[in-house]
């Protein structure tokens, strides 16, 4: 695993198949080969009352790494992250009593994935409640695992398919951590924060 960036292309009105079919063109433009489908899903568990302090847990699975499952708690003054394995689904399952789900917070980002060189792009429809929101682009540069040193290697390659579209800066999360090594949890980060912001615009908390 490399260093990856997340971000949001507009959709200007289309539809997240219309904008997948416009990107997917441009990516085999560079000379890209398909390589099957990814998802990444997110569904999120409040605490109840009975427990205090009101805590958030979000449990995330990303078909890149299929025997994970990812979760992050936020307790109000900070996050914690956590890696486990599938087992963490039964957990939160028994813990109902404790933890309930948010059912309609629960999103999704799936489609095709390219590769090209030593690129990774996957080209994702986001959709929160079976509400489509939008269309979020991965690419993975996989030799690098330090965000400072590539930056700028991504930022020119995003450019040129993505054009005026492309991120001038490295996304909220890494801009703290560029000189950190990259870990497949950072990813999960960046897609919890874009799934925070579409959630928003449904009028959902998160």
């Amino acid at each position: 695993m490399g260093v990856t960036i997340l971000t949001q292309f507009p959709t200007e009105n289309k539809t997240g198949t219309q904008v997948l079919e416009m990107l997917s063109k441009r990516i085999l433009a560079l000379g890209s080969s398909p390589q099957g489908h990814f998802l990444v899903d997110c569904e999120t568990y409040t605490s109840v009352p009975q427990l205090g302090h009101q805590r958030t847990v979000h449990v995330l699975h990303n078909s890149e790494q299929p025997a994970t499952v990812f979760s992050l708690l936020e307790t109000g003054t900070k996050t914690i992250p956590l890696a486990t394995d599938g087992l963490f689904d039964l957990l939160m399952m028994k813990m109902s009593h404790f933890y309930t789900s948010k059912k309609l917070t629960k999103a999704e980002c799936k489609g095709p994935r390219y590769e090209v060189g030593d690129f990774c792009v996957k080209l994702g429809t986001v959709t929160v409640s079976s509400n489509f929101k939008g269309v979020l682009v991965e690419v993975e540069y996989r030799p690098c695992v330090v965000p400072a040193l590539c930056w700028d290697l991504l930022k020119e390659f995003i450019q040129g398919f993505l054009g005026l579209s492309a991120p001038l800066n490295p996304p909220n999360y890494l801009q703290n951590r560029m000189q950190d090594v990259y870990s497949p949890i950072d990813t999960i980060h960046q897609y919890l924060e874009h799934f925070t912001v579409f959630r928003k615009s449904l009028g959902v908390r998160p």
